[in-house]
C-alpha cells in the first residue's frame, strides 16, 4: 500500500466540496489527477470511498470513517510543520476574518470565542461587509484572510463547506398562511426587504426571478432591529435564516418552512494561496465544530 498525504488531502477536499470538480479547484489540481488519486486510494484500501452521482459525490460509510481519520492525520502533520514557525512567535499572531452582517453574528457569538479560548496567542479581528462582492474583494486585496459566506462563491476562491442553514418565512402572529409554505405563495406576499442595491436584496431578487414570483415590498430597511419591529408590527413577513429568526423573535412571531425546503450552504473561503498558521488553525477548528455529514445509506 502506497498511502500518501496528498491522497488524504484530496479525499478530504472531496468530502468538503461534495464535488470532484470543486474539490480539484480547492486544492489547485486538475480534475482528472484528483479523480485518479482518489481511485488509487480506493484500490489500495480495497474499499469504495465515494459514490459518484449526477449531483456530485457522496461518502460511503467506509469513506466517512477514512475522512475522519484523515482529518486527524492532516491536523497532526500541520502541527508538526508549524513547530518551526511557532517557535519564538509567541503572542501577537493576527488573523482577520470577514463576514456578512448576519453571519458575523455567528462568528462573534460562537466560533470566535471558542477559537480564541483554544488559541489565546492569536488575535482575531472581525470585518463586516454587506455585499458578497465587497467581501470577496476584501479577500482578494489581502484585507482579510478568511471569509464566512453563503456558498457558492467566485471560483477563483477556495471554499470549505461547513454546514447548511434553513431559510424560512417569519410572519406576524396570526398570519393565515400554510406551514410549510409553497414557494409560489410568495407571489404578492407583503415582505420586509433590504433596500435596493444591497447584496442581500440582489440575492433575494434573483431568487424571486428563478421562482417566477413577485412579492410586494411592504417596507425596505437594512437594520436588523427594524426587521424585527416591522414583523411584530404587522407590516409584513421576513425571509431569514431559521436559527437567526428564532434567536431574534423567540415565540413572538410565526416561523414557517418553505416547500420545497430552502437550504443555503455556508462555508469559509480564502484566496488560492497557502494560509497562515492562525488561518489554518481557525479553518481546522471550524471544520471540527461543523456538523458531520454522514452517508445516507
Amino acid at each position: 500500500m502506497a498511502l500518501t498525504l496528498q491522497q488524504l488531502r484530496y479525499l478530504v477536499a472531496v468530502a468538503d466540496c461534495r464535488s470532484i470538480t470543486a474539490a480539484a479547484a480547492a486544492v489547485y489540481v486538475a480534475q482528472p489527477a484528483l479523480s485518479r488519486a482518489v481511485q488509487a486510494l480506493e484500490r489500495d484500501l480495497e474499499v469504495e470511498l465515494v459514490i459518484r452521482n449526477g449531483r456530485g459525490v457522496e461518502l460511503t460509510p467506509e469513506g466517512a470513517r477514512v475522512v475522519r481519520l484523515a482529518r486527524t492525520v492532516l491536523a497532526a502533520v500541520d502541527a508538526i510543520e508549524d513547530i518551526g514557525a511557532a517557535h519564538g512567535g509567541g503572542p501577537g499572531q493576527q488573523l482577520c476574518v470577514v463576514a456578512t452582517p448576519t453571519l458575523a453574528i455567528d462568528l462573534a457569538a460562537e466560533m470566535l470565542p471558542a477559537f480564541t479560548a483554544r488559541h489565546p496567542e492569536v488575535g482575531v479581528r472581525l470585518l463586516q461587509h454587506d455585499s458578497r462582492e465587497a467581501l470577496v474583494q476584501c479577500l482578494a486585496n489581502g484585507s482579510a484572510e478568511l471569509g464566512l459566506v453563503d456558498l457558492p462563491v467566485d471560483q477563483e476562491l477556495s471554499s470549505h463547506h461547513l454546514h447548511e442553514r434553513e431559510v424560512v418565512l417569519v410572519s406576524p402572529p396570526g398570519s393565515a398562511l400554510p406551514d410549510p409554505l409553497p414557494l409560489r405563495r410568495l407571489n404578492g406576499l407583503r415582505l420586509v426587504l433590504p433596500t435596493r442595491g444591497t447584496g442581500r436584496r440582489t440575492e433575494l431578487e434573483s431568487m424571486f426571478s428563478r421562482l417566477g414570483v413577485r412579492p410586494v415590498a411592504a417596507l425596505e430597511v437594512d437594520e436588523r432591529l427594524a426587521w424585527v419591529a416591522s414583523v411584530l408590527g404587522g407590516h409584513g413577513s421576513l425571509i431569514w435564516y431559521r436559527d437567526m429568526a428564532l434567536r431574534a423573535f423567540g415565540s413572538r412571531a410565526q416561523v414557517r418552512s418553505f416547500s420545497p425546503a430552502l437550504l443555503r450552504p455556508v462555508g469559509l473561503v480564502h484566496a488560492r494561496s497557502r494560509l497562515s498558521r492562525p488561518a489554518r488553525a481557525f479553518l481546522a477548528h471550524a471544520r471540527h465544530k461543523a456538523p458531520v455529514r454522514e452517508p445516507s445509506r
